[in-house]
Order: structure tokens, then sequence, then C-alpha cells
């Protein structure tokens, strides 16, 4: 099939290349329809590697996607033909012991879409078990559900943040994950959110959201703008969504005392962790690693109306024009927070 591939650090072709597509019992077949550009992909595609995770030989690109059911497996009982999905582009192995704990995640022997050496889902058709297959409410479109797996991701950390009804949380970088971290957690009952950024050009979008208060940390101190909108008492949650190393810097200064830290950025390389600042405000400190059991709720959240993310879609190319579509994404617009592919109509027959 014709697929974008990553050759090697810095070189993408869309070409046809081999690719599994054998149904099991229980799995299905999607004609993909819509997939978005991550932050992963861009940096496979710049750096050719993602910690441990080395591009050693071509890879497909692409795990945030949405299509149409065109094959059932015979054991396959919650989908049918015709049915629009999303793809939760995780699978772990179900007898693992995390999985057994619910915490199928962080299984270490989890299979992830355009993870090396897995190929991710940016081609005509792909096969996945449908555990992992939701089907879309009508109202919901495939360029939403292809926003689905990122959202999931600000799903995960506002259940970890374990928000209160009226909490005031501090979101620390307004990129894609940012933003989806904000709207998840008002969802989740928050009564408003204060994000930061350096950049203007994030911060007027995700400032668009009622129930976000916006600081440019380039032009303000993010403590003190803290301190003035929560009467000197501090944050009920932080979440630190930026991966940036200064963003640890008085990290501890924006929380209230026995608040929570949500770390959902991931940094290169190790940063400087201030445990003292923790401990003498007994602050809880949580950690996320993608996401389990919240694609459902996220898709429920869209479909009601409680979040909306279309206005996170920066930009939609055709799938001849992949290759462009990464190139931008890399180049770093500070206007953009999500692009996505559009497969050919012709792809599902």
């Amino acid at each position: 099939m014709r697929a974008l591939v990553l050759e090697k650090e810095r070189s993408l072709a869309l070409r046809d290349i081999d690719l599994p597509l054998k149904l099991g019992p229980r799995d299905v077949k999607i004609a993909v329809d819509t997939v978005g550009i991550c932050g992963s992909d861009v940096h496979y595609y710049t750096h050719g590697r993602i910690g441990s995770f080395i591009v050693k030989s071509p890879m497909v690109l692409g795990h945030e996607a949405a299509g149409t059911v065109v094959e059932v497996g015979p054991e396959v009982k919650s989908l049918k033909v015709g049915d629009r999905v999303c793809m939760e582009p995780g699978v772990p192995d179900m007898e693992s012991r995390s999985s057994r704990m619910g915490l199928y995640n962080v299984d270490p022997s989890v299979t992830f879409w355009a993870t090396p050496p897995v190929h991710g889902c940016l081609t005509a058709h792909v096969i996945h078990p449908e555990a992992f297959t939701y089907k879309l409410p009508d109202n919901v479109s495939f360029a939403e559900g292809a926003l689905v797996e990122p959202f999931a991701i600000g799903m995960q950390a506002a259940a970890k943040a374990r928000i209160a009804p009226g909490d005031v949380a501090v979101v620390i970088g307004s990129g894609t994950i940012g933003i989806m971290v904000a709207l998840a957690a008002l969802a989740g009952g928050c009564a408003r959110v204060i994000v930061s950024d350096l950049v203007q050009e994030k911060l007027d979008i995700v400032g668009r959201y009622k129930g976000v208060t916006t600081v440019n940390s380039k032009k303000q101190n993010l403590a003190e703008e803290v301190s003035k909108l929560t009467g000197g008492w501090g944050a009920d949650l932080v979440f630190e969504a930026s991966g940036s190393p200064k963003a640890f810097e008085g990290l501890f200064d924006l929380v209230r005392p026995g608040g929570g830290v949500v770390l959902v950025g991931m940094p290169v390389d190790p940063v400087p962790f201030d445990v003292v600042g923790a401990q003498i405000k007994e602050a809880r400190i949580e950690t996320i690693f993608r996401y389990a059991n919240v694609h459902a709720r996220a898709i429920e959240l869209i479909a009601s109306g409680k979040v909306d993310l279309k206005p996170l879609i920066s930009g939609t190319f055709p799938f001849e024009q992949s290759v462009e579509a990464v190139e931008r994404a890399a180049s770093g617009r500070p206007g953009d927070v999500k692009l996505q592919i559009k497969m050919p109509a012709s792809a599902g027959t």
C-alpha cells in the first residue's frame, strides 16, 4: 500500500510498502480517513529517535486517526462494516500484569503505532483490535475523531489530578497537549485554568475558551500572576505540559499547600527537581504516560458539545501533500496547533 514512510532522519517518502493486513477473529479493517500529525512524528522526522526508540528501518508515520470499518473478524460484536471509528493506537498484551491491573498504557510490551519498529497508520487501510476501536457518534466528524487521541492525554492528566469541583489549575505550555489538558481540566470540574506560554499566538488560541486566563511568561512572572489570581493561596493543581527544563524552576511556587502537580511534558534530558519545595507544601505529585481507559469518555465529551476541538485544527492537507504537511509541522509556526492529513475518498474502495 501507498504510505507516508520515514526512511531515515530528515527523509520522507510517499511510496508503496508492504504492510500486514491479516484480519484476526477480533480485528477490524479500517479505511483511514483523517490522520493528525503529532509532535512525536515530527521528532522522529527531525531527530530519528525519541529516547531509546530509534528509527533503524523505514517506518510509516501517524497514530492519531479516524476512519470507516470495511471488514470485521468473525468474533467482532460491537462494530460493523460502515461504522465510523477512531482508534487507540497502543495495543498492550492483555495478559500482562500491568494490563490486569488496568495500567495497560505502561505495559512494557505495548505496540504503539509509529513507534519504532511498529508502523503507523498514514496509509489507506489498517488492521486494529475491536477492543481499541471506538465508534464515533454521528455528530462527531472524522477530523474530531482524529483529535480524540491527543485529547485522551489531557483526559489522562485530568483523571490523575483528582480534580475537585471549583479547583483552580495552572497549565504550563499551550502547545497541542497543553491546550488539551486545559480543556480536559475544565471539563473535569475546574472553575478556572491559568495557561502560560512564551508564544502569544498560542495563548491567543487557548484564550478564546471560556474559563481560561492566559499569562505570557516572557512578559509576566507566572508565580506572581498566579498569586494575584488566587489571593496569594496558589493553584489547587499545576499541570506541567511543556517539557521545558525552565518550567521546573519555581514549579512548586505555583501550587497551594497540599495541592497537586501533574507532570505531562517529557523533558529530553534530566531536569533539576526541588524536593524541599515540594515537601514544605506536601504537594502531591502525579505522572502520566499516554492514557488508559479514557477514550470512550473523551468521545462522549466531544459529542456532548462540552469540549469543542474544531478550533484547534490549523490546516488540513491531502494525502499527496503529506511530506509538505510534516515539514510545515516541523517548522513550528506559532499559530499552528494541529495539522491533519486527509486520505483520498478512493482509499476505502
